[in-house]
């Protein structure tokens, strides 16, 4: 099992799937590694889905939300023969996903056949991949609108993946007072407080998101 959202360092070991693989073969035991995030494409340390399978793993269990970008949903892949093994357990019937979730699944992992596509689509993909100078440009326009100032700040990814990951990032500041009408408005808008100031990230915003979050700041101003 894959550590999601913790890393444990100092004098420690881990054994690779490689190495858990021929374990597994000598004793004739399927070796199944759950790897939570579900990363497709390099992200940092987060180990991929392919990367699994390849060193060896029979099966391999991941999320369809979290850093693929989806759908929340439980994926299965490896061997067909234990994959069609789960298809026809009777719980299955139970825990399957519904044609929604398998849409907009289907919609997520066809942007994957061009990865570099994805990292421009895929709304988490797009927040981790952007340029530092893209966000300050960002953070400006926001502060314009808000009367606010640019702060630079680290952002973290969270949500179970890439623990030890940090992005440099710009943020609007704003009053400490307007957390708490910030989050109980709507929509809710969610910042930071930090040193007596909100800080609004604006890694997490898209362009098409500024105004409405300067419209969230002055109804919060009263």
């Amino acid at each position: 099992m894959h550590q999601s959202n913790f890393r444990v360092v100092g004098f420690t070991e881990l054994p690779s799937t490689a190495e858990l693989a021929a374990v597994a073969a000598r004793h004739s035991l399927p070796l199944v590694e759950d790897l939570g995030s579900g990363a497709l494409v390099q992200l940092h340390d987060e180990p991929q889905v392919r990367d699994a399978l390849g060193a060896g793993a029979d099966l391999v269990c991941f999320s369809g939300d979290k850093l693929l970008g989806g759908p929340q949903a439980g994926i299965v892949v490896g061997l067909a023969e234990l994959v069609e093994r789960l298809r026809r357990h009777p719980l299955q019937r139970a825990l399957r996903a519904d044609k929604l979730t398998l849409a907009a699944l289907e919609g997520t992992l066809a942007l994957y056949l061009d990865p570099e596509r994805a990292l421009r689509e895929v709304p988490v993909l797009r927040m981790l991949a952007e340029p530092a100078e893209a966000i300050r440009t960002r953070a400006d326009r926001l502060a314009e609108l808000t009367g606010g100032a640019v702060e630079e700040t680290i952002a973290r990814v969270g949500g179970g993946a890439l623990p030890l990951a940090e992005l440099r990032s710009f943020a609007c500041s704003v009053e400490q007072a307007l957390a708490a009408p910030l989050r109980q408005g709507e929509p809710p808008v969610v910042g930071v407080v930090r040193d007596g100031r909100l800080l609004l990230d604006c890694r997490t915003l898209a362009d098409a998101e500024l105004a409405e979050v300067a419209a969230a700041v002055a109804r919060a101003r009263g």
